[in-house]
């Protein structure tokens, strides 16, 4: 596991700067005027879902990347704090946001991170997808921890689509909790990748102690968000 979860890391580490293609749907990720359409206005009611949470003083970034998702939540957030494993990561997400001092970042491996802290709202995309099954409970009872009394997790998903992803990646079985990635000069790591369903997401959620809702938007994405509710 250990071994497995080294690769990974180096994966993202390796593909920082090309991840930005995926999410612009840039060379390899091109699939033409009609999909790629398709696909903004897809990430379109993703920023729209997330903007009407409305203005909190504080937020957690988990897996905050190069800033695809950081510069939404400047939107709404007075405070942000954003960790990654990435220190390549991080220094693309800062040069993106114009290393604006209302993000705090902090390079943290996110599976021996614990929280020392609580925030207003947790947030993370296109990451509980890559933790390995037998820790995605432990990881969430961890983010019901950062999460203040009444505050809110919101997340950001995959949806088993093979237009999804690079023109040379070919995904068969969305149940295989594997995948091979390819990066552009051809060289190859294996990922965990898991596809939620939104019934699995919401009984992970409820089960933490969130009072949850999940969505699909037509093709690609899968969201959700919590509100932290107190146990008795």
């Amino acid at each position: 596991m250990i071994e497995e979860i080294q690769e990974q890391v180096a994966y993202y580490n390796a593909r920082s700067q090309e991840y930005d293609e995926w999410f612009y749907r840039i060379g390899r990720y091109d699939r033409g005027l009609e999909l790629n359409q398709c696909w903004f206005n897809e990430v379109d009611v993703l920023k729209s879902a997330l903007q009407d949470i409305g203005e909190v003083n504080s937020i957690l970034e988990l897996a905050c990347g190069t800033g695809i998702w950081t510069q939404e939540l400047l939107k709404i957030g007075k405070e942000i704090t954003a960790l990654d494993a990435s220190s390549e990561m991080i220094a693309i997400n800062r040069k993106k946001l114009n290393d604006t001092k209302i993000v705090s970042y902090h390079q943290v491996d996110l599976f021996s991170w614990q929280p020392s802290k609580q925030y207003d709202l947790v947030f993370f995309s296109f990451w509980l997808s890559h933790v390995p099954p037998t820790q995605v409970d432990d990881f969430l009872a961890k983010v019901y921890r950062a999460v203040r009394p009444s505050g809110r997790v919101f997340i950001i998903d995959s949806c088993f689509e093979p237009s999804s992803t690079a023109k040379d990646h070919f995904f068969e079985n969305e149940n295989e909790i594997h995948q091979r990635r390819k990066l552009n000069n051809g060289q190859e790591y294996q990922i965990f990748k898991i596809y939620y369903q939104p019934n699995v997401l919401i009984d992970k959620l409820t089960q933490v102690g969130f009072q949850a809702s999940v969505k699909q938007t037509n093709n690609y994405f899968i969201y959700a968000e919590g509100k932290k509710i107190n146990k008795l």
